[in-house]
């Protein structure tokens, strides 16, 4: 299999088309492929939320190509296609002449045909047993962290690591943005998630609701975040709590929630985009995972970040072994993880925020 720098590459295009923690993930490999390739053009293709985001944010992406509905790529598998407009958007990406497509999406099976289909000089990405090859590939296998799989693709293409640790610049926009909603706090900031896409990733309303008690007896203001379909999980923690807390859900766009996690002194949170987002802002984090997701998923470093665990195997429901298989059941796999736990792992956190001799 080939491998090494590609010679004479003056567009790139990228495949990561999927939610904000996904993304946040593939940020070091991307930088990477910027640093090899000063002179290219880097072209995202991706979803509708990346072109807003990343419009006029500095960062390795040039360009963002949105992505149409193709089944296993930009929607879930079996969903509706307007053939007509996916064969106009590979007439395009076509036109574009690449010189190298990346996939940087999963294990292929949907993704590598799209990416053969760009008609790029030379293909590299992801191949699970089910998937066809391209030009230069690595095995897909579930337990790696996301971070480092990356990484390892475009090292395919002579791209060397950077940094292992994912960036993203807080524009002034996202500022403004932020001050419209929340003006300037004297107070420390500390930023309570209790949201995540799957309900086995989510702690217990009510330990969030603890957690902050105990942060607002202590002086800071607590900002509990979450989207619009999250609003009864963030109005559940901010009915439960004693003390005062401010409810954000629905309030932020993605610019002004980047903006808030930069400005908080701790960010306490389920394994969720938010929280990837908060890695990438410079925030310190107090993450709630499940092992499986803490293997793929958590922040590589400590001196910021304490990633709590729970090693939960069996569906409380039904006793289903999910290191072995799989139910419909969707309690909590998190919620033994203990509050005193989490509370201590913020005020460590918050104790280094507020140390003169801490080298930030």
């Amino acid at each position: 299999m080939r491998s090494g720098y590609v010679p004479e590459v003056q567009k790139i295009a990228v495949l990561r088309a999927n939610r904000l923690g996904d993304f946040i993930f593939a940020l070091p490999a991307l930088e990477s492929l910027h640093f090899a390739y000063p002179e290219a053009e880097l072209v995202l293709l991706a979803l509708p939320w990346h072109a807003r985001f990343l419009h006029q944010r500095p960062g390795p992406v040039d360009k963002v190509v949105v992505v149409p509905p193709c089944a296993g790529v930009s929607v879930k598998p079996g969903e509706a296609e307007d053939k007509d407009r996916l064969e106009q958007f590979f007439q395009a990406m076509r036109q574009e002449r690449f010189d190298l497509a990346c996939q940087l999406h999963g294990g292929g099976q949907y993704s590598n045909p799209f990416i053969v289909g760009l008609g790029a000089r030379e293909t590299v990405g992801l191949k699970a047993q089910d998937a066809m090859a391209l030009d230069r590939w690595i095995p897909y296998h579930y337990f790696q962290h996301e971070i480092l799989r990356y990484l390892e693709v475009v090292s395919l293409v002579g791209a060397a690591p950077l940094c292992h640790e994912p960036h993203l610049a807080v524009t002034e926009q996202d500022i403004v943005e932020l001050e419209a909603v929340l003006p300037g706090q004297k107070r420390p900031l500390v930023v309570l998630h209790p949201g995540a896409s799957d309900p086995r990733r989510r702690w217990p309303a009510e330990k969030f609701a603890r957690v902050g008690d105990t942060l607002t007896a202590s002086g800071a203001t607590v900002v509990v975040t979450g989207m619009e379909p999250e609003r009864r999980i963030v109005e559940q923690v901010t009915r439960t709590m004693r003390g005062e807390s401010v409810n954000l859900c629905g309030r932020l766009s993605l610019g002004a929630l980047a903006a808030l996690l930069s400005r908080s002194c701790v960010v306490v949170s389920n394994d969720s985009g938010p929280l990837h987002l908060a890695h990438a802002v410079g925030a310190r984090t107090v993450g709630i995972y499940w092992c499986f997701n803490l293997m793929n998923g958590a922040p590589l470093s400590r001196l910021r970040h304490r990633p709590l665990v729970s090693w939960q195997l069996n569906c409380p429901i039904c006793g289903c072994d999910h290191s072995h298989g799989h139910c419909s059941h969707s309690a909590s796999f998190v919620s033994d993880i203990p509050v005193e736990e989490v509370i201590a792992s913020v005020q460590d956190l918050m104790a280094e925020y507020h140390n003169p001799n801490y080298d930030d």
